[in-house]
Order: structure tokens, then sequence, then C-alpha cells
């Protein structure tokens, strides 16, 4: 599955990203925010390497509150948040104030519980920088950034000792990207190969209360606005995770929609694409 998401990606996507992402800062434990690029500082909440989130200010902000952008890459440390830079300096450009957060993967830490701890405390960690408008934070998250962007906004639905309860900083809408929305069904449909079951430490029927709470269909009704786009060509990630998922939100009373793009699974984000201009209307929309 590596190999099939590179070859996915266009090199332009890929050398956009790349020349996007900034030197890591890993030296203080909640920092106060390091200039790493024209208008972006880098905020660590944690002592691993891969424990920050980049925010990026815009010139003017001409929308409210915080958009919290998630990468994909199935959980796995092959991917970072170089895949989320592009995107956060295109909504800094339309005035939205942008948190690209990056979290421990598979193959660096990451797993269960620290991915879902990192996803949680990064976007917590909003709240310390002090004077930012967080009556509307946003998650958008593509693929595997999907599946979290939908999981954080369930985070006060988690049981107590559950990696994420007890949110210092509430999502107040979830915008997914060929989100990977029903993770029992990815697991056993080999969605990603096995890096559900790696994400999970299990398949579902060896950890059943693991899954009640990290799948997004399991902790419906969330009681926040989803939007799932997806394209019915996508290879990587089916179609049917964001319709399945989108038909039983509704069913739970739940306000969401599926929004059907072009492209496959990488146009979304392509800033310069039709699917990108979906995502962005689905942030007020």
């Amino acid at each position: 599955m590596l190999l099939s998401l590179t070859g996915a990606l266009s090199l332009s996507q890929v050398a956009t990203a790349c020349a996007s992402s900034p030197a890591r800062r890993t030296d203080d434990r909640t920092s106060t925010g390091a200039e790493v690029g024209d208008g972006i500082t880098r905020w660590t909440y944690g002592t691993h390497p891969d424990q920050y989130a980049d925010l990026y200010r815009p010139v003017r902000t001409t929308h409210p509150g915080v958009v919290v952008v998630i990468h994909g890459g199935f959980w796995q440390s092959g991917y970072d948040s170089s895949l989320g830079a592009p995107l956060s300096a295109d909504l800094a450009q339309r005035g939205y104030l942008a948190w690209n957060l990056e979290y421990r993967r598979l193959g660096n830490g990451g797993g269960w519980p620290s991915t879902f701890a990192d996803v949680a405390a990064g976007i917590d960690l909003l709240a310390a920088v002090g004077d930012l408008d967080l009556t509307e934070v946003a998650t958008i998250g593509h693929s595997a950034g999907g599946h979290l962007a939908v999981w954080a906004a369930a985070r006060p639905l988690l049981e107590p000792a559950s990696p994420g309860a007890t949110p210092a900083v509430r999502v107040t809408r979830a915008v997914s990207q060929a989100g990977v929305l029903r993770l029992k069904n990815a697991a056993m449909d080999g969605v990603g190969g096995s890096t559900v079951a790696d994400l999970i430490g299990g398949m579902p029927d060896a950890m059943p209360s693991r899954y009640t709470q990290t799948n997004p269909s399991d902790l419906l009704p969330l009681g926040v606005p989803v939007r799932a786009l997806h394209a019915r060509d996508d290879t990587i990630v089916p179609f049917s995770q964001s319709a399945d998922f989108v038909a039983a939100a509704l069913a739970a009373g739940d306000d969401a929609q599926l929004i059907e793009v072009t492209g496959g699974h990488f146009d979304l984000i392509d800033v310069d694409s039709t699917a990108w201009s979906a995502t962005i209307a689905a942030l007020s929309g």
C-alpha cells in the first residue's frame, strides 16, 4: 500500500508538499511558538519529534475560528505533515487560521493509544496559544486523516479512560476527504492492507472495545456537522466508507452530508482542483 499511495500522488504534489515543510522544533514540551516561515509558527505538545503543529496565520482573518488540518497516509510514518502544508497555506490565503497537525504514526511510536492521544493533545494545544478564537474549530482530514478528523469531533462522547476523552478544545465541524470512517469494515475488507489492524493492535473481534472508541461509525450521533467528500473512482479508500457513514449518521439524527467529487483519491489535496474547492465550501456549507 505504501507503493500504491506514492505512485498515485503526483510528482508536483510531492514537490509542493516537501518544499512547504519547515524544519522541526523539539526542545520544549509545550513551546511558545517558534517562527519557521513567513506567518508560520511551530508549537510542540510533547518531546517526540512528531508532536507538533504549525500555525498558519492569514495576513487578514476573514473567517472565524481555526481549521485543523490532519494529513493522511494510512497512519504510517512514511507520510507526514508536509502533505497538509499546501492545504494550510491555501487556507491562510483565503483568510482562515490553519493548524497543520503532526502526530506519531505507525513506524515511529504511533498506533493505539499514542496516535489518538497525540491528535487530541495537538488540538487541545490550541488553548495554549492564547489569542485564538476557539468558538469554531473545524477539522479537515484526508484518508486516514479523515478518520482522525471525525474521531476528534466525537471526543466528548468517549469513555473517561479512553485516549482523547474530556477535550479541552471541542471540534465544532468535521470535514472528511475520502476518510476511513468505518474502521471495522476497513479492517475486515483489507483497506490499506493490514494498517487498520496495526493501528488498533488487532482485528475487530480481538479488540472490540478499542474499535468502539476509535470507529466514527460506532460513536454516532456525534452532535456536530460532518461533511464527507469522496470520489466514486477512488481506488484506495472505497466510496462506501463515506456513503455508508453518512447514511448511518443521518439515521442517528446528525447533520451529515455526502459530497461526491471527481479526481480519485488525491485530487482532494490538490489546491488547484475542484475537489479542494468543494472542501473549502464544506467548511461553511
